[in-house]
C-alpha cells in the first residue's frame, strides 16, 4: 500500500505527547487561579465557624471571619468572591422583606469586604430562597405557585441594596422572567453604571443542589417542593439558548450555567453562539461527589478536581464557580 504525508508512519500522533515539553508547547487549555471565583457562606455572630455536614471541608463563617478568608484568597490570586447569606429563621418571611434590609447580613458582608480587599471582587446573589419561610426563590400565590412580576419587584429592591452596600457583580439567580431588564433598569436609574449583572441564564431544576440548601438553610423550609416552574428542565438544550439571548439583550454583561459537568454540553453551545463571557457553577453535589470520594480514598482528589475544572475550560467557560477555588489556587501555585 502506498504511503502518503498526513498517513501513518509520516503522522504519529504519539510524537507530540513523547516528552513534557512538547506536551506543554501544543497544550490547548490551562486552568489558573484566574479562572475561579469561590462561593463563600456568611453567618451571623463574631468569630463562628459553622461545618456543613454534607460539605466536608466548607464551613458557614461570620463576616469577620469572612474578611480574614477573602484576604487569603485574594493573596492566592482568586478574582472574586460570591456571597450567600445564611439567614436566621426568625428574619424569614412569605415575602422575603430582608433580602432588601439595608443592614442585611449579605449587605454587612459586601461593605466589610469591600472594606478590608477592595481590588477583590465582590459577587452578591440576587434571589429570595434564603428570605421566604417557605424556601422558594420567588415569591408565592395561596395555590403554591411561583408569582414572576411580583418577584421581580423583589429582586430589583435587592440587586439594589447590594450595589449600594458596594457589590461589583449582581447575580440574578432565580430564573424569572424579565428580571435582567428591570435590574438593569434600576441600577442605571441610581446611577450604579458599573454594576455588572451575572445573569444565570441556564439554571436547571436539577438534584445536584441538595448540599448547597443545606447551607444556606432552605432545604427545611422547603419542605420537599421542587423548582419545576421556574428552573430550566435539564433534558432541554435549545431553551437555554434562547434564555441566554433574552439576558443579554436585557442587559446582562455575563451569564451562567448551572450546574457544572452534567450541562458542559450546553456551556459549549453558549459560547460559541454568543461569545459573550461565560461561567459555569461547580455546584454543591458536585464537590460533594469529588470530596467524598477522595475521602474514601476511591480517587486522587487533587487529580480529579483539576480534571473536572480543566474540562469546564475545554467547554468554553470563562470562569469557574467553585467551592475548591482556594484550594485549587493553592494547588495551581505548588
Amino acid at each position: 500500500m502506498a504511503i502518503y504525508p498526513g498517513m501513518f508512519p509520516y503522522t504519529r500522533m504519539r510524537r507530540m505527547r513523547r516528552d513534557d515539553f512538547s506536551r506543554r508547547l501544543m497544550r490547548e487549555n490551562v486552568l489558573t487561579a484566574n479562572d475561579l471565583i469561590w462561593p463563600v457562606f456568611v453567618m451571623e455572630g463574631e468569630n463562628q465557624r459553622e461545618a456543613i455536614a454534607s460539605m466536608p471541608g466548607v464551613e458557614r463563617i461570620s463576616i469577620d471571619l469572612l474578611v480574614k478568608e477573602a484576604r487569603e484568597a485574594f493573596d492566592l490570586g482568586i478574582p472574586a468572591i460570591a456571597i450567600f447569606p445564611v439567614t436566621p429563621q426568625e428574619a424569614k418571611t412569605d415575602k422575603a422583606e430582608e433580602a432588601w434590609n439595608p443592614d442585611g447580613l449579605a449587605q454587612r458582608a459586601v461593605r466589610a469586604v469591600k472594606a478590608a480587599v477592595p481590588a477583590l471582587g465582590v459577587i452578591t446573589d440576587v434571589a429570595l430562597d434564603p428570605f421566604t419561610s417557605h424556601g422558594q426563590d420567588g415569591l408565592m400565590d395561596e395555590s403554591g405557585y411561583i408569582l414572576n412580576d411580583e418577584t421581580v419587584s423583589a429582586l430589583t429592591k435587592q440587586a439594589l441594596s447590594h450595589a449600594e452596600a458596594g457589590a461589583d457583580v449582581v447575580a440574578p439567580s432565580d430564573m424569572m422572567d424579565g428580571r435582567i431588564g428591570e435590574i438593569r433598569d434600576v441600577l442605571e436609574q441610581h446611577g450604579h453604571l458599573n454594576t455588572r449583572i451575572l445573569a444565570y441564564s441556564a439554571k436547571y431544576a436539577s438534584s445536584f443542589y441538595g448540599p448547597f440548601r443545606d447551607a444556606v438553610g432552605s432545604a427545611a423550609n422547603l419542605k420537599g417542593g421542587n423548582k419545576y416552574s421556574y428552573q430550566m428542565d435539564p433534558a432541554n438544550s435549545d431553551e437555554a439558548l434562547w434564555e441566554v439571548a433574552l439576558d443579554l439583550q436585557e442587559g446582562a454583561d455575563m451569564v451562567m450555567i448551572k450546574p457544572g459537568m452534567p450541562y458542559l454540553d450546553i456551556v459549549r453551545r453558549i459560547k460559541e453562539e454568543f461569545k459573550a463571557p461565560t461561567y459555569v457553577y461547580h455546584v454543591s453535589g458536585e464537590y460533594a461527589m469529588l470530596k467524598a470520594a477522595g475521602m474514601n480514598g476511591w480517587i486522587n482528589e487533587k487529580a480529579c478536581v483539576l480534571e473536572a475544572l480543566l474540562g469546564m475550560k475545554r467547554a468554553g467557560a470563562d470562569g469557574i464557580l467553585t467551592y475548591y477555588a482556594k484550594q485549587v489556587a493553592e494547588w495551581l501555585k505548588e
